[in-house]
């Protein structure tokens, strides 16, 4: 539809009930109050009709599916769910975008995405969340950093390093600040970065220690280009979950997804 059919579709639209969905701004349109309000009955009936059509058409019915992950989820494990997805359902379309926890829910609420994986705590009116596998954070050095060989980490010993970590609105960055309770205020943050890597090669180039997933940090260790620190009584858990719009329609793509999610790939 060109342009000029689009507005003169929305503008018979508010004419006929005499209301207005959007606000003009020059030459841009925002919704309106109202528009906001019915977004989510019209993405649903957007979805049905699309679940129809590809009925209809004989096509598999495990059709296209929009997928946000955080970071380290992004990075490390989405990608293997995705292959793992497609391999049962050849013909699906998955795409993946990755951002850090509040970038997903704040797209996720907005129906940008079908669902959403997360690494941080959440509460949004908006939205579903459940728990979905646990994850737990390491800090880490490099090989020749004077506490590579400590055997446990003090809270003292905490407060006197560089960190390099997450930024802030990151799930890792939340669990961190969990596990710092007490002391996060006197830690010294050198650098808050917003890619797991560039956290990886500053702190092997002794710029600092890190704060991580694990999981993202498997191969590093394997090599021997980083080392875990051990810390003595902080709790560095946390759990990873699921999100969807709680007026999301479940095309049959995404209730496969999330099941594949709760009974496949949840550890």
């Amino acid at each position: 539809m060109s342009q000029s059919a689009a507005s003169g579709a929305l503008a018979e639209l508010e004419n006929q009930f005499e209301v207005k969905l959007f606000d003009r701004r020059g030459k841009r349109l925002h919704l309106s109050e109202l528009g906001q309000q019915l977004r989510a009955e019209a993405q649903q009936l957007l979805d049905q009709a699309q679940a129809l059509e590809q009925a209809l058409a004989g096509e598999d019915i495990v059709g296209g599916l929009s997928i946000g992950a955080t970071l380290t989820i992004g990075n490390y494990v989405a990608v293997n769910m995705i292959a793992d997805f497609r391999r049962l359902h050849p013909m699906a379309n998955i795409a993946l975008q990755v951002a850090n926890t509040e970038t997903i829910a704040k797209r996720v609420a907005e129906f940008d995405l079908d669902m959403g994986l997360i690494e941080g705590e959440l509460h949004h009116p908006e939205l579903t969340i459940q728990h979905w596998r646990q994850d737990e954070l390491v800090v880490f050095a490099a090989p020749d950093h004077y506490l590579a060989e400590a055997e446990a980490l003090s809270d003292q010993q905490l407060l006197t390093q560089r960190w390099i970590v997450r930024e802030q609105g990151s799930g890792t960055r939340q669990a961190f600040d969990r596990a710092m309770h007490g002391i996060l205020p006197d830690l010294y943050i050198a650098m808050a970065l917003q890619h797991t890597e560039a956290i990886k090669r500053a702190v092997e180039a002794g710029l600092g220690i890190g704060c991580l997933s694990r999981i993202c940090l498997a191969d590093a260790f394997k090599r021997g280009t980083l080392v875990p620190l051990p810390v003595n009584d902080r709790d560095f858990c946390r759990e990873w979950y699921l999100i969807t719009h709680r007026d999301k329609f479940h095309s049959a793509a995404l209730q496969e997804w999330l099941t594949l999610c709760r009974e496949r790939w949840s550890a």
